[in-house]
């Protein structure tokens, strides 16, 4: 049983690092630092879209619907995060208490 909850916590540490990833990725491209239609750039930037958008898009609806617009600042990265560190932590939680 220790063992899916290390897989878990992996996947969820994984997933972790690659919203992070994103967010530099979009802020280096709003910036013009890098060029997204470099195709390797933009072949990692495709892929983590599609890898998080998934989890973000959902967390934007529901904050559009409680606060409207905020301003063009995406807050969603962060309710991502710590979402996953709260997962992460009851993971932690369960597989303690199994011992």
């Amino acid at each position: 049983m220790q063992s899916i909850f290390w897989l878990a916590d992996s996947l969820l540490s994984i997933y972790f690092w690659i919203l992070i990833l994103h967010v530099i990725l979009s802020w280096l491209a709003s910036f013009n630092v890098i060029n997204t239609r470099q195709p390797f750039v933009g072949q990692i930037g495709r892929f983590l879209w599609q890898v998080t958008e998934p989890v973000l898009a959902p967390i934007r609806q529901i904050l559009r619907r409680l606060f409207g617009n905020l301003g063009g600042i995406d807050v969603s990265p962060l309710i991502a995060l710590v979402l996953i560190g709260f997962a992460r932590r009851l993971l932690a939680e369960m597989a303690i208490s199994i011992r």
